[in-house]
């Protein structure tokens, strides 16, 4: 990659006017990729968890309406397969998920030789990159030949230092807010 790629968008979905309003916003920028968590993975029952399956159509709006690619988190085989069923242009698998090798699994098998949509997958929040190695192989796996390795960081307890150089082959996405 030679060149910062941007990736924007509400991390979670709320409205439909506020999913359009940000996409033609960021688009007018120059954005080309814009995301919506419409599933959002919470600790406590009762917390607002997205909006799921409707927000498809906001995104399908996007597309149509801004030319942006489109995406949102899925975090198991239901909300992939809805996300393919709706033409998304790319899904990722969020830090949570990629610490269950089941829920991994489940999407990969969705996403079975699937040539079209890539898939990124963000690093677990605890320092364990075989996980997130683990998490990369099952996608790679499955058939999908467009995977990126995204980088938000690592809560760290411990002194543990990670050498990326042995993972040189696998295009890594930093993630965060940079001023």
């Amino acid at each position: 990659m030679n060149c910062a790629l941007i990736i924007a968008g509400p991390c979670s979905a709320e409205t439909e006017q506020q999913v359009i309003s940000t996409a033609k916003a960021l688009a007018s920028s120059g954005i080309k990729y814009f995301r919506a968590g419409l599933w959002k993975p919470r600790t406590q029952p009762g917390s607002f968890e997205g909006v799921g399956e409707i927000g498809l159509q906001w995104l399908r709006r996007v597309k149509i309406e801004t030319g942006m690619a489109v995406g949102t988190e899925v975090a198991n085989a239901e909300h992939t397969r809805l996300a393919v069923a709706a033409g998304l242009d790319f899904v990722w698998i969020g830090a949570r998920t990629t610490t269950n090798p089941f829920a991994v699994q489940e999407i990969a098998d969705v996403l079975k030789n699937n040539k079209e949509i890539t898939v990124l997958v963000k690093n677990p929040m605890n320092p364990d990159v075989n996980l997130w190695i683990g998490a990369i192989k099952r996608i790679q796996q499955a058939g999908v030949q467009r995977i990126i390795a995204v980088h938000r960081g690592f809560s760290v307890y411990s002194q543990q230092s990670i050498v990326y150089s042995q993972y040189c082959h696998i295009e890594i996405l930093l993630s965060g807010i940079y001023r």
